[in-house]
């Protein structure tokens, strides 16, 4: 692709970035088959070809259209037109780059500014979080079936075992997975114990940040990666041999850790370090004895799984714990077009929520053809957002195995 950036911005490295990645793109096409929104609304400039125009415009110095801020904000960053595309676009970075430029050059309207600054200031942050959802569960029986599906019940996390092993890895805590399904972490907890794996938490460890990274607040994104890197440092130093991520969002944005923080003297060497050790769950169980596990009784449950889109397109794992699953007895019922988002999409459900309730009411659809008795997923916005939409169970994945007998 011919390209004539502003010679201004070119001059900065985000310019010369977006440069390398618009001059990758043959415009193809075949992005458009895989894209959620284009599927949905079949317009071009909601698909990434079109996007890819639009910020090309931008960065050339046009001016953009009033609409172009809404086809952008439209976008998942699902990825999965990366995994489609044959030339390699990042499209991830070029439209992050993109939708910067764009909010310095046409500001938001101060009631969006609100709202994106409300959802920053709490969702990431459990103090803050976690007692305000607390109160939400507790008004929950009071509210009427729409507004109750919205809030998750509340679930206890059981007991957590402390015994030492002589293997030791970390394990993120997190934002919203820590107030929403403190559970999730406390299976992963109980599981590795029994395969002789002692899961640690860094108290001072907090929110990944990939929601502030994902909405043009990049500064206290990156702020939340050189405190987690602080936080588990000395462990690492200490012989941790791996950073365990339950919640698959997370994973996608601390693997890339050491890419953003590249040029940060103090912490790029560090950086580098903690995505090496960066592992989802999947990958380290995969790894693992599992024939120590068994199901209860003869009964094989039936399993819809859904692979969330930073599982499979953000960190290249699709299949990985549908192979756990199936090995240890699971009847996994097949889910059609399994590789589209659902539409939670981290902050989008709740910035988008139209387009999110569509797409949601897809993938349960496709989730729920083959008449699966729970939904398992590996990411807590899937969960949620899933969840809200139907009666049947849906649980994180390491919750199934949680519930397995020692052979």
């Amino acid at each position: 692709m011919q390209t004539s950036i502003d010679p201004n911005l070119l001059q900065t490295a985000a310019g010369k970035e977006a440069e390398a990645i618009l001059r990758s793109c043959v415009h193809c096409g075949f992005c458009t088959a895989t894209c959620p929104t284009y599927q949905l609304l079949g317009d071009e400039l909601d698909g990434p070809r079109g996007r890819i125009y639009q910020i090309k415009q931008i960065l050339e110095g046009a001016e953009p259209a009033l609409t172009t801020q809404a086809h952008l904000d439209r976008c998942l960053a699902c990825r999965s037109c990366e995994t489609t595309c044959p030339s390699g676009v990042r499209y991830h970075r070029l439209l992050e780059i993109g939708k910067a430029e764009l909010e310095r050059r046409q500001p938001r309207s101060l009631a969006e500014r609100i709202k994106r600054r409300v959802m920053l200031s709490v969702i990431p942050y459990p103090t803050r979080f976690t007692p305000l959802l607390r109160l939400g569960q507790m008004a929950r029986p009071l509210m009427p079936p729409a507004l109750k599906r919205r809030i998750p019940a509340w679930k206890t996390p059981g007991r957590v075992p402390t015994r030492p092993h002589n293997r030791t890895m970390l394990v993120l805590n997190g934002c919203a997975q820590s107030g929403i399904a403190p559970n999730i972490n406390a299976a992963a907890t109980r599981v590795l114990d029994r395969l002789g794996i002692r899961l640690q938490g860094a108290p001072e460890a907090g929110c990944c940040g990939a929601m502030h990274h994902h909405m043009n607040d990049e500064a206290t994104g990156l702020g939340m990666a050189r405190r987690n890197i602080d936080a588990w440092w000395p462990m690492i130093e200490a012989g941790a041999e791996a950073i365990v991520m339950t919640a698959s969002g997370c994973g996608t944005q601390v693997k890339e850790y050491g890419e953003l923080l590249a040029d940060d003297p103090d912490y790029a060497d560090k950086a580098i370090k903690v995505s090496s050790l960066t592992r989802d769950l999947s990958e380290i169980l995969s790894e693992e004895d599992l024939g120590g596990l068994r199901l209860n009784g003869s009964h094989q449950p039936s399993v819809a799984f859904h692979t969330p889109c930073s599982l499979h397109h953000g960190q290249q794992l699709n299949g990985r714990v549908e192979g756990i699953l199936g090995q240890l007895g699971f009847t996994l019922t097949l889910v059609r077009d399994a590789h589209l988002c659902c539409g939670s999409a981290g902050a989008y459900s709740m910035l988008q929520p139209e387009i999110a309730g569509q797409l949601r009411k897809r993938k349960l659809t496709a989730l729920l053809g083959g008449k699966p008795t729970r939904i398992a997923t590996a990411n807590i916005g899937c969960l949620t957002h899933l969840a809200s939409g139907t009666d049947v169970e849906v649980l994180h994945w390491i919750e199934l195995l949680d519930s397995t007998e020692s052979a």
